[in-house]
């Protein structure tokens, strides 16, 4: 059968490859560690310009769905013309959307130079450098991604806390200058050292459109839709709720980076286990123990259980991420891994554009986060649900041309 083959398979898991694997660890430090210090900007940007709950986390709704949405078109660029400018480009977008976010005298200004800044840079920063470190492996595949995503988690457990020390000392718009300088900064370098992983394209019939047909797929992405729809909640609003129930502006954020913390447990710790166990069942896993901690946070009226949730729900929210491209390289091979997954996570765009803003309506018109945090249970809950028949599907390898 045509495949996408290595032309020496010495090529893979070398020096070079894990080379790689840092170069992916720190872009994904840096995208998602400031996409995911938003929680630190929510209440100075909604005093400032008087905004409620729901058009205040549309920021961040809005940043999500375009990184999410824009990942099909990164994974393509990146698999025709090289990762290099792709990630070039994401340094450019981030640096200048979160400087001109500095400049904004309306909220609404935020969702297009805030939005389409980082929601551009983490579209270009992560999904091409991950779909480089499916390539550059053959044996270590799960524990080099798992490594490689592990960035997301390290990036939210320093720049939250960082963001909220920054804003105390200098304000949220200055903050988003250094911000914004340093992440183009960073950005830039990997795009210096990212290599495209040593692969020879053979022609196949089976092209992607035959892998999003497939039931497996459908499961995967009505799982993601649902769980996504709630799994951004926490980093948007759980620092307001931990000042309500008497935390510290620092001890707030703190917990989203507890989050990243445990996240990082998750991400290389399931995905090492995984080689052994299983993907598809410790991916099921990871949903469940994901709707179990979200009872946890409705539980939760002290800063302790806080902390117990931030813990939980970043461990398994860790595992789910770093999973999620072991999944896809299981079920359809990875010949097309940028793509394939790029496809998946507009899933997670959508949900992303919903969940928080519908969160922040309940939230206005109830005058309490319970109502909220229910739903975020009950749908991550019904996501966990969705996957219980995918381990009855075997691997599909889609080997695409790039045509596709």
């Amino acid at each position: 059968m045509p495949d996408y083959h290595a032309p020496d398979a010495d090529a893979f898991d070398t020096k070079v490859g894990w080379t790689m694997v840092a170069v992916a660890f720190v872009s994904s430090f840096t995208v998602y560690g400031i996409a995911y210090s938003f929680g630190p900007f929510f209440k100075p940007m909604a005093m400032e310009f008087g905004a409620g709950r729901s058009a205040t986390s549309a920021v961040f709704s809005i940043t999500a769905f375009l990184y999410f949405m824009l990942g099909p078109l990164s994974g393509h660029l990146s698999d025709r013309f090289g990762p290099r400018v792709v990630v070039a480009a994401g340094a450019l977008a981030m640096g200048t959307g979160l400087v001109l976010t500095s400049l904004i005298d309306r909220l609404w200004l935020g969702y297009l130079t805030y939005g389409a800044g980082v929601g551009i840079g983490v579209a270009c920063g992560y999904l091409p450098m991950i779909a480089v470190v499916g390539g550059w492996f053959a044996r270590r595949r799960t524990t080099a991604l798992g490594i490689a995503v592990a960035g997301i988690g390290c990036g939210t457990l320093c720049v939250a806390p960082a963001a909220a020390a920054l804003i105390g000392k200098f304000g949220w718009r200055r903050t988003d200058v250094i911000l914004g300088l340093t992440s183009a900064a960073i950005l830039f370098g990997c795009a210096a050292f990212a290599k495209r992983p040593p692969l020879h394209v053979v022609p196949s019939e089976f092209r992607l459109r035959d892998a999003i047909r497939t039931p497996a797929f459908g499961l995967l992405y009505t799982s993601s839709l649902l769980c996504s729809s709630a799994l951004y909640l926490p980093f948007v609003f759980l620092p307001d709720f931990a000042r309500r129930h008497g935390a510290s502006e620092v001890g707030a954020a703190a917990l989203v980076g507890l989050i990243g913390a445990a996240s990082v447990v998750g991400r290389m710790g399931l995905g090492a286990v995984a080689e052994r166990a299983g993907v598809v069942r410790l991916y099921q896993a990871s949903f469940l123990a994901m709707a179990l901690s979200f009872g946890v946070w409705m539980a939760a009226r002290s800063y302790p259980p806080l902390v117990v949730f931030a813990l939980a729900m970043g461990a398994a929210y860790g595992g789910y991420v770093a999973l999620s491209p072991a999944v896809i390289a299981h079920l359809y091979g990875t010949g097309r891994l940028g793509v394939v997954l790029g496809v998946l996570y507009t899933s997670c765009g959508l949900g992303a554009l919903a969940g928080p803003p519908l969160a922040g309506l309940i939230i206005d018109r109830t005058g309490s986060y319970r109502w909220a945090i229910g739903f975020a249970f009950a749908v991550v809950f019904a996501s966990f649900v969705v996957l219980l028949p995918l381990g009855r599907y075997e691997p599909r390898p889609v080997r695409a041309p790039g045509s596709d």
